[in-house]
């Protein structure tokens, strides 16, 4: 069995077992016909708000918060149809924030490539600065007791707007609505908080779920207060294209969103299997180690305890070198020394959630990492460095094969944590 694996920007092509191999994939959706044209509907056509034409005068200041590259929300198409419908704003008076959260800054090539070299060169870019309390403006204090400081360029603009990418996220549920203002353009301290120990170990931070998972209630809360005028939120499919479009009031167009994702993403299945060979969902998202973690958690809903996962996660930006993910898996040889590093730290660590979640899964299953990184890397991580997918499986199913009269079940995710599954024997993840 042939199957093609979404990994770098071309993926790749992986023969599999014929026997006991399960592919699990999202719903395909096909790609609206014309996305210009559903986008402009969209937008003058809102969920439970005015049209956005109508909500810019001509002498507002317009912010609008767009996805770093790590993401691969399609801004080079979105935003020009955006900025069509604000043609009686002055160009001068709309500045695009980019909301990196605690990422490190895109290049201006980078940039370039993500908005368009039009955009680039007739309105204001900024890249939002997570650690200049100087840039930001503080609103309050959330229920979680988390200090609320955000984009000064954001806060004080006339009109607000949001634009992201929906998609199952591990901890937050889905990405997008209330995730462009915390994570994107938050504090560094405010996102240490919300993304803490306690918040992650949840049972209800996870995939899927936003009505009673505490990392959504405070993205949430701390939107509000900042208080939205519009948001543009798109969802798509394997091949990028745009699948819906979202937009009006920020609540109630996530929520439509989530709602159409949902349908498409979540896939239940009978019994855990002994293997899961899974992806980050090719370039962008596939970029590092560290956002590959995120492939290993959709995985680990589904493997037995005592299995193995297999990764093909490119990771073209290496562990990655920016932020402070390699440091804290340098400190631990077993997931447990990152725990009690983590869960004795007085205050949270940078990147803390990353090697949280990871330690968990290492906790579970054996994990295997088809990459472009160096074998050290990978071993760093606590990870088994594999250089051919085909001849890892075929060594895995031997060895279980040589302990157990048991067919050795295999699940493949192609597309990686585009395809959230769940055992049916549990609830359906609510997103009520």
């Amino acid at each position: 069995m042939n199957v093609k694996l979404a990994y770098g920007r071309s993926g790749i092509e992986v023969e599999f077992p014929d026997t006991n191999v399960d592919v699990i994939e999202p719903h395909f959706v096909h790609g609206l016909p014309d996305e210009a044209t559903a986008l402009r509907q969209a937008l003058r056509q809102p969920i439970g708000t005015r049209p956005l034409r109508e909500l810019a005068k001509a002498g507002d200041s317009v912010a609008i918060i767009f996805s770093d590259r790590t993401r691969p929300m399609p801004s080079d198409r979105v935003l020009p149809v955006v900025l069509s419908e604000l043609e009686n704003t002055l160009p001068e008076n709309i500045t695009l924030i980019n909301a990196v959260g605690t990422h490190r800054h895109n290049t201006p090539e980078e940039l370039e490539a993500m908005l368009g070299r039009r955009i680039v060169d007739h309105f204001r870019v900024v890249q939002h600065r997570p650690k200049d309390r100087e840039s930001m403006v503080r609103l309050g204090v959330s229920r979680f007791g988390n200090e609320v400081w955000v984009n000064r360029d954001f806060v004080q603009a006339k009109i607000k707007i949001l634009t992201g990418f929906i998609e199952p996220h591990f901890f937050a549920g889905f990405s997008g609505g209330p995730k462009s203002v915390l994570l994107g353009v938050g504090a560094f301290e405010s996102i240490l908080r919300n993304h803490s120990a306690p918040m992650i170990d949840h049972p209800m931070s996870t995939w899927g779920v936003t009505a009673e998972n505490p990392i959504h209630q405070e993205m949430s809360e701390m939107a509000e207060l900042v208080k939205p005028d519009f948001i543009v939120n798109v969802t798509l499919n394997k091949k990028r294209q745009i699948t819906g479009v979202f937009a009006g009031d920020w609540r109630q167009a996530h929520a439509a969103g989530c709602a159409f994702a949902k349908q498409c993403v979540m896939r239940a299945v009978k019994r855990p299997y002994d293997l899961v060979v899974t992806t980050n969902s090719g370039f962008p998202l596939d970029m590092n180690l560290y956002q590959a973690v995120k492939g290993m958690s959709a995985a680990a809903r589904i493997v037995k305890p005592g299995g193995a996962i297999l990764v093909a996660a490119e990771c073209s930006d290496g562990v990655p070198t920016h932020g402070n993910f390699r440091e804290l898996l340098s400190k631990g040889k077993s997931p447990q020394d990152w725990l009690d590093l983590i869960y004795q730290s007085p205050q949270p660590i940078p990147d803390q959630w990353q090697v949280q979640i990871l330690a968990k899964i290492l906790q579970q299953a054996d994990v295997h990492l088809y990459s472009s990184l160096p074998e050290a890397d990978v071993r760093l991580s606590l990870l088994q460095p594999v250089k051919d997918i085909a001849a890892c499986v075929r060594v895995l199913r031997a060895a279980h094969d040589s302990h157990t009269n048991e067919p050795h079940r295999i699940a493949v995710l192609p597309e990686g944590p585009q395809t959230v599954p769940y055992l049916d024997s549990e609830s359906t993840p609510d997103n009520s």
